[in-house]
Formats: structure tokens, C-alpha cells, sequence
């Protein structure tokens, strides 16, 4: 498996890393959260703007909290994602909306790495690749069902189609019914850990998916999102739980 830097850390080597979303609505929350993540030391603090409404209506705001952000988690490297409502997020953008937003973070560069979700304008979407990478920002390409895993061939079809876009590390979460959905996804993310270079990130979610996020190392899955406080996903554990499961399960 090939590699990935962000920042200081190493997607693709060893067990896999931690990441902390903050979900803080406004600016002194925000602030707040990353003083707690940080102080929790994952590897790293996923920001989710979609939580931020003030700062999606005003991109100036959203770039001064930046700022300060980076301020607060010195070197801990920042992940940017807007979470779009169709794939579990909490505010709605138009299609144009949400390109252009991915288009300013990159362009000012208010992290290390960017979420672009797969199912947009394929053209825009390898646009912004190529600028994110132009800009040094680490891609980390999405796909969200909240509603069930989908068959095997389609999630190997997802992943691999992300890297095909240029992805750095694909990325899949799903939402499994049964023990067989789960199978299903630890089958799919094996498989294509073989086949192509890039680190992956899966997981199922919920109660049933938990198993999902501690055994990554085994499967093949780069990253797990671990809890400080309030959680983005069900099934989430705290980042204690998360880096105990880890350490016991770690090869």
C-alpha cells in the first residue's frame, strides 16, 4: 500500500490513525472543541464546516476562524470536510454552492487535507483535485449511505473510481442491517486494498459497524473517527475506546 503525509502523520503504515471531527457551531465553540481535541492528541481534527453556518454564509468569517484554529491545534493536521444534507450533513447547498465552497477552501488553504464528496459534477470534481493539489492540500474523496451497504461490486466500484479522479485516499461509510452487511464491506475493502495503491478509509456504521472501526489495520481501512465530546456519526466511539481497540487488535 502506497502512502499518504498529512501534515505529520502517515495514512497507509502502521495502525491506523485517529481523527477527531469538531462540530462546534459557532466560532467560540469551535474554538473550544479544538482546544479539548487537541489536548486529546489524535492524529488528527477533522472540521466540519457543514456544522457552521455563520461561516458558510460568510467565507471571510470562515477564513479569519481558520486562523485561529490553526492557532489553537498548532501542528495537528486539519481536515476540512462540508458534509452536503443528502450525505448526512447538516446544512443544505446548492450543487454550485457547495463547488464553489471546496474551491475557497482549497484556494486558501484553511487546511491539509479536503473532503470532495464522489457524486458531484465529475468535471468540477477533478478540477478541484488537480487544485487542491496544485495548493499541497491531501484529498480525501467521500461517499456517505445512510440508508444500507451497498452490494460489493459497487463499493469496490466507488473506491476505485475515486482514485481513478485523483483522489489520495478514498474514502466509503455505509449503514449495515445485519451481520452479512458488514462482511460486505470488510470483503469490498479488502479487495480493493490489493488492487489499488492508495490508503482507504471505510467503515460501517452504528452499533453493529463498531467492529469495523477498530479493525482497520487487519482490512485494510487508513483512518477511524474517534469521539472528544459530541460525536459526528453513529456508532462513533470515544477517541479512548477507539485507541484501546486499536492497540489491541494492532498486528
Amino acid at each position: 500500500m502506497a502512502t499518504v503525509k498529512i501534515r505529520n502523520i502517515v495514512l497507509g503504515e502502521g495502525l491506523p490513525k485517529i481523527a477527531v471531527p469538531n462540530v462546534g457551531t459557532n466560532e467560540d465553540e469551535i474554538l473550544s472543541a479544538a482546544k479539548e481535541i487537541a489536548a486529546a492528541k489524535p492524529d488528527l481534527m477533522e472540521w466540519r464546516i457543514d456544522y457552521y453556518q455563520n461561516g458558510i454564509e460568510d467565507h471571510e468569517k470562515l477564513v479569519t476562524t481558520a486562523k485561529k484554529l490553526r492557532e489553537v491545534v498548532g501542528e495537528l493536521p486539519i481536515l476540512v470536510t462540508f458534509r452536503t444534507k443528502n450525505e448526512g450533513g447538516v446544512l443544505e447547498l446548492s450543487e454550485d454552492d457547495y463547488l464553489d465552497l471546496i474551491e475557497d477552501v482549497i484556494e486558501k488553504r484553511l487546511g491539509d487535507a479536503v473532503d470532495i464528496e464522489l457524486f458531484h459534477d465529475e468535471k468540477r470534481v477533478k478540477t478541484l483535485v488537480e487544485a487542491a493539489h496544485n495548493y499541497n492540500v491531501v484529498v480525501i474523496m467521500s461517499n456517505h449511505d445512510f440508508e444500507k451497504v451497498p452490494a460489493k461490486d459497487v463499493i469496490e466500484f466507488r473506491l476505485k473510481k475515486m482514485a481513478d479522479l485523483g483522489a489520495d485516499v478514498p474514502k466509503l461509510a455505509c449503514m449495515p442491517h445485519n451481520a452479512e452487511d458488514v462482511l460486505t464491506l470488510l470483503t469490498a475493502t479488502t479487495n480493493v486494498n490489493e488492487e489499488i495503491d492508495n490508503p482507504l478509509i471505510t467503515m460501517a456504521m452504528g452499533d453493529i459497524g463498531k467492529v469495523t472501526r477498530v479493525a482497520g489495520q487487519v482490512f485494510g481501512s487508513s483512518l477511524s473517527f474517534g469521539a472528544v465530546g459530541k460525536t459526528s456519526a453513529p456508532g462513533q466511539l470515544s477517541i479512548d475506546d477507539l485507541r484501546d481497540a486499536e492497540n489491541y487488535l494492532k498486528l
